[in-house]
Parts: structure tokens; sequence; C-alpha cells
């Protein structure tokens, strides 16, 4: 099947998009974020870090239904698909919200792709709120989908740790990636029970909060049969990378736009600092990275709804394209604002950081050029 001209942007999912931006400017995200971190910046030496989000934005985000834009109508959601989620994902990055919601977006389509009984009803619990969120790897950090370092029992309980988790403290349930004898399935692990312990780690994204998961024989409901997992895994991975993609094609809109207008009103030898090409040529350069960027997160996200063939290349492409581009926009924004970019006053090292700890999530630049290779 061909994708649509228009990338699956119709007028629902642009109305989506616009109605979700609105939204996010009303909860001012930057300044309710911004008393949770004070004292906690410096991820060695400072404080430790509250997982912080904003519970009755979630809830009013939960009450709109942008949680289940893709979770099917028979459990409850809207049935959108991957265009929708990545268009509410671009506008996430693009206001630097700290909430559950990139989790519940990518666990949505892990979880369609599990095809269970228990995956539907744990799709049904997410489209009534319940946040969820995804334990898939080791310690090495290895992407493969046996890349695990949990291990399940005959009688599906789990041990051993689950590294890198996102917004672990956000979430109520996690889905983790587990072997065994017929290989690696996946499970339901609901995190209030005494056998998991969630060790929070120390990292410079001030919007997220990161930890490493222990299971000592926790309770699990399996999502998978027989080694499936994997394979469901692999089916959702083209969604994981281009939900992340998006958020940094957002959070690089922002760069751009916050650090073009800067350049209108700094004030340097009586003139814009615009005015000089040092200055205008990068501004120039991130706009052209932004846009490809989003381009290729369009046409991934067309591709996984209308030409699931071609989704693999297509994230491949657009994580990529994305992964260079939040490195380029993050260095330049903060070059370009001069010593008030490195303040922590500014909102700019906030989106800094953010860029560059999305550029590594799902695979960095490099590992997708490298699996785009093996498809050609």
């Amino acid at each position: 099947m061909s994708q649509p001209k228009d990338f699956g942007f119709d007028e629902d999912v642009q109305m989506l998009k616009e109605s979700f931006g609105r939204f996010l400017e009303e909860q001012q995200t930057i300044e309710a974020l911004r008393p949770s971190i004070k004292g906690t910046e410096d991820p060695i030496h400072g404080a430790d870090r509250p997982a912080f989000y904003d519970e009755k934005a979630w809830q009013q985000c939960v009450e709109l239904g942008m949680h289940a834009v893709s979770i099917p109508e028979e459990q409850g959601g809207i049935g959108m698909g991957l265009v929708a989620a990545v268009a509410i994902s671009e506008e996430i990055g693009r206001h630097a919200w700290a909430s559950p919601l990139s989790n519940t977006l990518q666990s949505t389509f892990v979880l369609i792709h599990c095809e269970s009984d228990a995956a539907k009803a744990l799709l049904a619990q997410m489209a009534e709120g319940h946040r969820v969120g995804l334990a898939l790897n080791g310690e090495e950090g290895s992407l493969a989908p046996d890349g695990t370092d949990v291990t399940a029992s005959e009688d599906g309980r789990l041990t051993g740790t689950s590294w890198y988790v996102q917004d672990a403290m956000k979430a109520e349930t996690l889905i983790v990636s587990a072997r065994s004898e017929s290989g690696t399935d996946l499970y339901a692990v609901t995190l209030s029970q005494p056998e998991v312990a969630i060790h929070r780690d120390r990292i410079v994204d001030l919007t997220r909060d990161q930890a490493h998961v222990e299971l000592s024989a926790a309770t699990a409901v399996r999502l998978t049969e027989k080694g499936s997992g994997a394979s469901s895994l692999l089916a959702s991975a083209p969604a994981l990378a281009t939900l992340v993609a998006a958020d940094m094609a957002g959070a690089g809109e922002w760069q751009l736009q916050t650090t073009a207008e800067y350049a209108k009103v700094r004030q340097q030898f009586d003139r814009p600092i615009g005015f000089f090409q040092a200055v205008k040529h990068p501004i120039v350069d991130m706009m052209i990275c932004v846009d490809e960027a989003r381009s290729l997160v369009y046409n991934a996200a067309a591709a996984y709804d209308f030409d699931r063939d071609d989704a693999p290349r297509c994230a491949h492409l657009a994580k990529s394209s994305a992964s260079d581009m939040g490195a380029f926009s993050a260095q330049n924004s903060t070059q370009l604002h001069g010593g008030i970019g490195f303040t922590w006053e500014a909102d700019v090292q906030i989106y800094h950081k953010r860029q560059m700890h999305s550029q590594f999530l799902f695979g960095d630049g490099t590992w997708h050029r490298e699996q785009l290779a093996a498809l050609l």
C-alpha cells in the first residue's frame, strides 16, 4: 500500500496536534518543572532529583484522550495509528513536558504487537489512565530484542535487573523483557509489589527520570508465549524509534525558534547579533536540519501506518537524522545564546540536556545508519 501525499496528517490529526499544543501552552510546562529541579541540576553533586510530573495535568490529558490516541477502539482507545501519536510526541518535545505520556505512547505499540488477551487487557487499563512503561534492556544497553538480563522461571516469576528504564518512577506497571528456555518473552510487572526495587540513576536530563529495576522472583503476567516477545519487539521497534525522533524534532523546532528570536533582540556592536554571518548561518543550518528530521519522521510514521514493509528503513532514517539534528541544535542554541545560555535560569539548557539524552534512546545516529546499511 502506498503512502498518502500528506503523510496521513489529515484534518483530524492536525486538529489533534493543535489542540494538544494549546493544552501544553496552558500548562506552562517549564515553569511547572523548575521548582522540582532546584538544587538537583548537577547530576553528580546535586541533591537527589524527584521524579516530577504534574498529576493534575496528566489527569487532564487523560480526560482529553491524548494518551489513548493509538490504543485500538476495541480496548477503549481512539485507534488513530502512529501518525497521531507522532503528532502528540512532537508537541511533548516542543514543550519539554515531564509526564508519563511518552512511555504510554511507546508501550501502546509494543502491546499492540503482542496480540494476546493479557496485552489487550493491559491496553484497556491504559485507556483508563493506567501508567505503563518499558523495561527492555540489559546492562550492556544492547538494542537486540533478546538483550535483556532478566530471566523468567517456569511459573512466570522474573529475576534480574532491567537497565535504563525511562520514567520508571512515573509508571505503575512495566513491560519487562525476560529470557527463558523458550526464548524472549514480554511480561507485565506491577511496581507496587515488594519483589521490585527501583534504583534511580543520575542523568543530565532534567525532564525525565531513569532507573534500573531489580526483580527478585517478582510476580508477572505473561504478555507473549513461546519466545514470541522478540518478534513483538522487532515489529514495534520502528514505532518506538519514530516516537523519540518526533520528540526531538519538536524540541529542535523550539530551539530554532527561540534562538532566532534571541538573535533579533540581542545587540552587539550596535546591531542585532542576527545581522552577523557567524550567527545567521548556524541558525539557517539548524532550520535545514530540523526540517529534514521532521520530514523523515512524518514519512516514517506514514510508512508504519500505510506501508509496513518499509517501516524499518524509514524509521532508521528518521532517528538517524533526528539524533544528529538534536546534537547540532542543542550545541548551537546554547552557543548562540552566549553567556546566558549556560545559566540555570535559561530554558535553553533544559532542552539541550533533553536532546542529548534523547539522542541515544533506541539508538543514536551511527547505530541507525549501521542498521540501515544492513537493509540495503
